[in-house]
């Protein structure tokens, strides 16, 4: 499992972010560590305020991009709120603007293709 989990961050920096900083042209810097760190936390939550319909999980801080403000990318696990709801993964792009105003820019879900149908 550690194994798979290792492999699938590697590819989301990989491709993920690589994919995100040709669109946006801005310089994304990829985490030098997937940690949740206090700071991209209170980023996290401050973006969570007021949202429902979804539980969302912060997993893995993935790249930040400097802009008028710093653009944030994290993975995180979503479940919907209903009784047995199956668990997905999504890239969650976080803006926080100057004044510490946080707003969630997009949402992508993550088709796992071959590791959620096979596992390992």
């Amino acid at each position: 499992m550690k194994k798979m989990i290792s492999l699938f961050l590697t590819l989301v920096m990989l491709c993920g972010v690589c994919a995100v900083a040709e669109t946006l042209m801005g310089g994304w810097t990829p985490s030098a560590s997937p940690e949740i760190t206090d700071d991209v936390k209170a980023v996290f939550d401050k973006a969570m305020e007021g949202l429902v319909g979804v539980d969302y999980v912060p997993v893995a801080f993935l790249g930040s991009q400097v802009v008028a403000g710093t653009n944030y990318c994290l993975l995180c696990q979503a479940t919907v709120v209903y009784p047995d709801a199956q668990p997905y993964y999504v890239l969650m792009y976080l803006y926080q603007d100057l004044s510490g105003n946080v707003e969630i820019m997009n949402i992508a879900d993550l088709d796992l293709g071959y590791f959620a149908q096979y596992g390992e």
